[in-house]
């Protein structure tokens, strides 16, 4: 009797765990998932200029649709699925008023999912709180750049002894970082940085700036004439900084919803194809991004050498492309909470008890699909 009983609780342990790994692996969450039940139109905003950075949401479109340029909005036909739905990628930056993705979806009820950055959930987490449903992201490819005719530096521990200042966007939080532990000092940051290159050109390199390693490099030297030479750079992950850079969230209330959740449980694994797809032929999308670049006729230049550079450095270093493991888009708790105790230690203003599970999720995500 008493093997028996013990048999069948063994049977009632395996049939537990097979379950568990069935919910695991599935994407949808909880609910089924379910592409009706998304809006119409999916939108989705970006915190900069279209670029092949952003090119998995883009190729949401694969290559179709047109951008308006006044508001900066990318709209074109969902090509995934067998639900019809427009998708509405609007650019970010100066278009929002470099507003954060978290104050975008709270105030604007349209927007489904807006790029945040993990540092901006961590402190905004009582005010505006969100969950980052998928990783666009794996390295953050965020840069300082500097003239290396100017500067000679090996690593972040050249940075402070050459009191260069660093133009930064205003609230960049990684700066926090920095001159917490003692990398840079206070007076080095410039905290007006606009995106544009002019300031950078007028003054020869005498200042470092915040930039991409996707993107500036290659521009300064190649698309930008009154430079056009080299620069060189330091990533903000190597300073020990490892958010997840512009990975797609939702506002937290929204996931109450079970309609919400029956949207997302489909569209987040498309979202993981879309951005396989575009790492693996990002021609069409590439093409579609120029166009839009063209018609915005800003200060934001892109050229087909350009965006081929980009896609060549995103490879080099991991940008788009699986976690540890053989997935793409899903996040590693261990680095979120180890940005929280980070965000802690250098004084950033962050919830009490807040944890990793309070701000990213793989409920969503499908394990199998990876590159």
């Amino acid at each position: 009797m008493t093997r028996t009983v013990a048999l069948l609780l063994a049977l009632a342990l395996v049939l537990a765990a097979c379950a568990n790994n069935v919910d695991d692996e599935a994407g949808g969450g909880s609910g089924e998932a379910d592409l009706a039940a998304c809006p119409d139109p999916i939108v989705i905003t970006t915190d900069w200029f279209p670029e092949p950075e952003y090119g998995g949401v883009y190729q949401l479109m694969a290559g179709e649709g047109s951008i308006d340029p006044e508001s900066g909005a990318f709209t074109g036909p969902l090509a995934y699925g067998d639900v019809p739905r427009q998708v509405e990628v609007r650019a970010g930056g100066p278009f929002v008023g470099f507003q954060p993705g978290s104050s975008l979806l709270y105030a604007d009820d349209d927007i489904l999912l807006g790029f945040v950055n993990t540092d901006s959930q961590i402190t905004l987490a009582d005010s505006q709180p969100t969950v980052a449903v998928f990783a666009t992201i794996e390295t953050n490819p965020q840069i300082v750049m500097f003239d290396p005719e100017t500067y000679d530096w090996d690593s972040w521990d050249d940075v402070r002894e050459s009191g260069a200042v660093i133009t930064t966007f205003a609230g960049a939080y990684y700066t926090d970082y920095l001159i917490a532990t003692g990398l840079v000092d206070a007076g080095q940051i410039d905290p007006t940085y606009n995106g544009s290159p002019a300031r950078f050109i007028a003054e020869n390199g005498a200042i470092a700036q915040q930039g991409f390693a996707t993107q500036e490099p290659y521009n300064y030297e190649n698309d930008f004439a009154d430079w056009g030479r080299p620069v060189d750079y330091l990533l903000i992950q190597d300073s020990g900084w490892e958010i997840y850079s512009q990975a797609l969230a939702i506002r937290a209330d929204k996931l109450e919803d079970e309609s919400v959740r029956s949207c997302l449980g489909a569209l987040v694994p498309i979202l993981q194809q879309a951005s396989v797809d575009f790492m693996e032929d990002p021609g069409p999308t590439n093409a579609a991004i120029l166009q839009a670049v063209v018609d915005l006729d800003s200060f934001w230049v892109l050229s087909e050498a350009g965006v081929a550079n980009t896609i060549r450095v995103m490879e080099e270093l991991a940008v788009i492309a699986n976690g540890p493991n053989d997935t793409l888009g899903d996040f590693d708790l261990g680095r979120v909470e180890e940005v929280i105790e980070l965000g802690r230690e250098v004084g950033l203003e962050i919830p009490e008890g807040l944890t990793a599970e309070d701000v990213v999720t793989n409920e969503f995500i499908d394990p199998s699909i990876g590159r």
